[in-house]
């Protein structure tokens, strides 16, 4: 698919089903950009696991476009021309050469929640 391996700016939105959330993972680390990325899921585990080994610069939870408030920096990666990737070494990411940034941007609504009432309880091996 040529929108997927391309950097496009646009109105685009490309959606790939995967049947894990390993294979997603690997399917988005493995391309050459890094950009932007979201994932829908009611899964706190999930969305914790995903924003930490994703190698993308905006990361979307619940959230369609990844696009962070105007106080954060646009954080591309690898490839990405958006927001520095290789191409942009001045500046802030000169000084954060050895360093990788990312934008969380979450949205959880208290009707998706999976339990109402906090487990107190110490958790055992079953």
């Amino acid at each position: 698919m040529r929108c997927y391996t391309e950097e496009i700016f646009g109105p685009v939105l490309v959606c790939i089903n995967v049947d894990t959330i390993d294979e997603a993972i690997d399917l988005i680390n493995a391309n050459e950009y890094g950009n932007g990325v979201a994932i829908f899921t009611k899964s706190g585990s999930t969305a914790t696991r995903f924003q930490q080994e994703i190698e993308a610069g905006q990361i979307g939870i619940n959230v369609p476009i990844p696009v962070p408030l105007p106080t954060f920096s646009f954080t591309g990666n690898k490839k990405s021309v958006a927001g520095g990737g290789i191409n942009t070494f001045y500046g802030k990411p000169a000084l954060a050469f050895y360093t990788q940034t990312k934008t969380v941007t979450s949205l959880w609504r208290a009707e998706d929640a999976v339990a109402t009432k906090a487990s107190v309880n110490m958790p055992t091996h079953s």
